[in-house]
């Protein structure tokens, strides 16, 4: 920075103040007050910088100063009042609201100790100082809406906001608050209407915030969270958007809405952002997100969904002991922040581990629970059908939904005790009792069809996997491929090789499609078809027409060969090799050729493909250069040299 001239501090301060640039201003004002410690004037200032740059602790200090140095001046305490409820030091902010004693700041005193005590969750007493301010006070009407959203009562709260933006005008905060209670009644159209609204304002306003620019891949500098951002809403309304398409099991477009918002570092997001990013990024980078969500858990503060969230994944991972280190080291947290059934649900899958049977029978009464709760909302549905009552109707549907998805939940974690036993009768009949309250639901009717292929019963799980797969015809690559795979298997094997072959067919022409508008993109859905039925042939002892199945479906190498192809691939060459070293298989010359050419080949194309995606959380992981397709096509290539006696 160059140097300022004597006379020319006070016009270049302000001038950095006019122009937003809050940083450099309190570098200089930082400079004066060494000089002169007490300078009212250098205070006053560099405590408005701080709390524009949301550095709410040192604005704090330079308030306080200034209430020791100037008590007569009203406006200072106001300040450091604020600052300490923006830093979330909030008994200090209580104790330093109550020095207002002017008439005039009266009502600003009300309405910031109501705020405290909202923040430290003492809803009744808020209520209560907010009775004291006039009903025609913006706030006041604002505040109420909060009080209301925070008791459940979202479409009063809504109301409440409205009132309040036809009283202010457009404030983003509030349109925001009005999406978020849309949200919360799952009305995600007009959610969305409103967090459009507050992008478009502060793309257009705001052009320095450089919305967007993140995902278009253009490096940028962080704009920082000044007052200008916070005042945007866009952080706001981009973690929602985020939360909307996550909801809407569009992970990608979730994905996006978070590189969208404003460009911060790591250090500068706020737990909200912090949260969702490990959350809609899991499946990409579960460690990161598991250190995101740990790390969250350790703060005064963070997202009430924190704690359910990092439960949930933990034992979506099968961390199971970690799963219960946390619910033990945080047991303050769990009445508090866990509902009754999710607290429930991790109480019986962590029981699971040790005592299966008490499990099964925890699951067993939640699911009895669940059965009544269902039978009650269905008579509710019925009910406003008659009475024609479309809201109703609406609202009862919603609640039905929402019940039907945590019995589904639960349901498969007790049908989950019997599967990993490889008890499928015992999984059938789980089912069975069930068809009540699932027969119209996708989840349960895939794995019904999965339990029916387990058993053999392959015309039956065809019953349930074509109405899957037919629903999705126009863009079946939707479909997972091990779906369409069993669907093949079992038409093979019961005699319907016309309709695999048609399945087959629509499958190669989506794929082939896909190729065409994106060369580079990898698409294993046909391969897994026939690997699969590769690996029937084989498991069948029909090695010669199996292998070569499971040799051909990998073609071309470059587009085909990934870590879930060569995991299928590789165990029938496993199955192969240890049939023939026991003598019960013999191969042909040109057989064997072929599967030493596909090795060689996976060793040519495998170099950048693992061989296993490694779990997060592992301590020990496998060295670099041997978690590689080529490194275990090498070792297969030496095992069938040592099998055939070509070493010799």
């Amino acid at each position: 920075m160059t140097a300022i001239k004597d006379g020319e501090y006070t016009a270049t301060v302000y001038g950095l103040i006019k122009d937003g640039q809050y940083v450099e201003a309190i570098h200089i004002l930082n400079g004066q007050l060494q000089k002169h410690s007490k300078s009212r004037a250098a205070l006053s200032l560099l405590g408005f910088c701080y709390y524009h740059i949301q550095d709410f602790s040192s604005a704090a200090e330079c308030y306080e100063q200034l209430t020791q140095l100037h008590p007569e001046v009203e406006e200072y305490k106001l300040y450091y009042a604020q600052s300490l409820y923006k830093a979330g030091a909030y008994p200090e902010a209580t104790k330093a609201s109550f020095v207002l004693d002017n008439p005039s700041s009266h009502s600003k005193m009300v309405k910031l100790q109501a705020c405290i005590k909202f923040c430290e969750e003492d809803y009744s007493a808020a209520k209560l100082l907010l009775e004291q301010l006039p009903p025609e006070d913006p706030d006041y009407v604002y505040n109420t809406g909060c009080l209301l959203y925070q008791d459940g009562k979202y479409e009063e709260a809504s109301k409440k906001f409205m009132t309040a933006l036809q009283m202010l005008g457009y404030v983003p905060a509030l349109s925001y608050n009005i999406a978020l209670t849309y949200y919360s009644l799952k009305n995600y159209p007009q959610a969305v209407k409103y967090i459009t609204e507050i992008i478009d304002r502060g793309m257009r306003e705001h052009p320095e915030l450089d919305v967007g620019v993140k995902t278009e891949g253009i490096d940028v500098h962080s704009v920082g969270n000044s007052l200008v951002l916070h005042q945007s809403a866009l952080i706001e309304a981009f973690n929602l958007k985020a939360a909307i398409e996550y909801q809407m099991k569009n992970v990608k477009a979730a994905q996006e809405a978070l590189t969208d918002m404003p460009p911060r570092s790591e250090e500068e997001l706020d737990p909200v952002t912090l949260h969702n990013q490990a959350l809609v990024n899991m499946d990409l980078k579960p460690s990161e997100g598991f250190e995101k969500m740990a790390f969250l858990l350790q703060q005064p503060s963070f997202p009430r969904v924190t704690f359910g969230n990092l439960l949930v994944l933990y034992c979506k991972h099968e961390y199971f002991d970690l799963a219960a280190d946390v619910l033990a080291e945080n047991a303050h947290l769990t009445y508090k922040l866990l509902s009754p059934y999710l607290y429930e649900f991790l109480d019986a899958l962590l029981t699971c581990q040790t005592a299966p049977e008490e499990a099964f029978r925890k699951f067993e009464e939640m699911n009895s629970k669940l059965t009544e709760q269902l039978r009650k909302q269905a008579k509710q549905v019925q009910d406003a059908r008659h009475a024609r009552d479309d809201e109703a109707q609406s609202k009862t549907l919603q609640d039905y939904d929402l019940l039907q998805e945590k019995y589904i939940v639960v349901l498969m974690a007790q049908a989950k005790i019997y599967w990993n036993r490889e008890n499928f009768q015992m999984v059938e009949k789980i089912f069975r009792k069930s068809v009540e309250f699932c027969n119209d639901e996708d989840t349960w009717k895939l794995n019904v069809a999965h339990v029916l292929f387990m058993q053999n019963k392959y015309k039956e799980a065809i019953g349930f996997y074509e109405p899957i797969v037919r629903k999705h015809y126009d863009s079946i690559l939707n479909v997972s491929a091990v779906v369409l795979a069993n669907l093949c298997v079992s038409y093979i094997l019961t005699s319907q090789n016309e309709e695999a072959e048609e399945l087959m067919r629509k499958i190669e022409k989506e794929e082939e499609q896909i190729s065409y508008d994106d060369p580079d993109k990898k698409v294993f859905h046909l391969c897994i078809v026939n690997l699969v039925i590769g690996t029937l042939y084989c498991a069948k002892g029909n090695y010669d027409f199996g292998i070569s199945r499971v040799i051909k479906s990998l073609e071309p190498y470059n587009k085909k060969l990934g870590t879930d192809t060569w995991f299928y691939a590789k165990r029938c060459f496993l199955s192969l090799l240890e049939n023939m070293s026991k003598h019960m298989v013999m191969l042909r010359d040109a057989v064997v050729q072929e599967c030493v050419q596909f090795l060689e080949h996976c060793e040519a194309y495998g170099k950048e493909v693992p061989a296993i995606i490694e779990q997060p959380l592992e301590e020990t992981q496998v060295h670099i250069g041997r978690n590689t397709v080529t490194y275990e096509a090498r070792q297969l290539k030496a095992l069938f040299y040592d099998v055939i006696g070509w070493n010799k």
